[in-house]
């Protein structure tokens, strides 16, 4: 059994609770499966939109509780607006598992319209918009510290891992925990300490399907991170770490936006 903040149910009412003027909360139908999705948008939507997503593998919870901890507590930049995916595969967070009801691993199935009922009603529902920036939370059980890959040809996630080193978190050397934790090799991507910055279309091709980040790397936002905590870490770190890390990341968006228009 995996260490959790809590079961889906808590989570979604714990989301209803802020539905009003400042979260916009919507429950998204996924199909023929009766399955549904949260859906936050937050801030002026003539500000630059950031997406933010969630549990699309269902043992790996800390990045939902960290997605809602940011909210509840008002911690996202108001110079953003944003679209966010609480929990993108909630049948799987209820089970404890990485795949969905179906057995499938949505984040393989973001291609075109979408071969999971959880991707094709993300797809179906940013269809049309675009992102200045998206984030998608994972863990990893073999990691030892924070990693991300980077997505985009900017150095935001390069950022990230140096705010977070300074606030005194783990940063995973990729050394061995690269060998395992993907299908990439050298001479499709760079790495160095806590960042990956890799070929979205041959990942996509040794993948075996589309991620939700690699969906939007090819179409739909400028800079595309995924984050990956270590699942062996105590709960309160990991939730701690996708907390920060986003916050720095926004940061960095930030002064990167400001250096842009200098």
């Amino acid at each position: 059994m995996i260490s959790s903040g809590g079961t889906y149910r808590e989570l979604a009412e714990r989301w209803q609770s802020l539905h009003g003027a400042r979260v916009r909360l919507q429950r998204i139908g996924c199909g023929p499966s009766g399955r549904t999705l949260l859906r936050a948008d937050i801030g002026d939507a003539r500000r630059p939109r950031v997406a933010l997503a969630a549990g699309i593998h269902g043992d790996e919870p800390a990045g939902p509780w960290a997605l809602l901890q940011l909210v509840e507590r008002a911690e996202l930049r108001p110079e953003f607006c944003y679209r966010l995916w609480p929990c993108t595969n909630p049948s799987g967070f209820i089970a404890q598992s990485r795949a969905n009801a179906e057995g499938i691993d949505v984040n393989r199935t973001f291609a075109g319209d979408g071969s999971s009922p959880e991707a094709s009603a993300i797809i179906a529902a940013n269809r049309g918009m675009s992102f200045t920036l998206s984030i998608d939370l994972h863990e990893d059980c073999d990691a030892t510290g924070f990693y991300c890959y980077e997505y985009g040809g900017a150095h935001l996630g390069r950022s990230v891992v140096e705010a977070l080193a300074q606030q005194g978190f783990p940063i995973d050397p990729l050394e061995a925990t690269f060998d395992v934790a993907g299908p990439l090799d050298d001479a499709h991507c760079t790495r160095e300490r806590g960042r990956v910055a890799a070929d979205a279309a041959h990942e996509g091709l040794v993948l075996g399907g589309l991620s939700y980040s690699l969906a939007l790397a090819r179409k739909g936002a400028a800079h595309v991170l995924t984050f990956e905590t270590p699942s062996a870490a105590a709960w309160e770190t990991r939730v701690a770490m996708h907390a920060a890390a986003v916050s720095c990341a926004l940061d960095a968006l930030l002064e990167e936006s400001g250096s842009h228009r200098a």
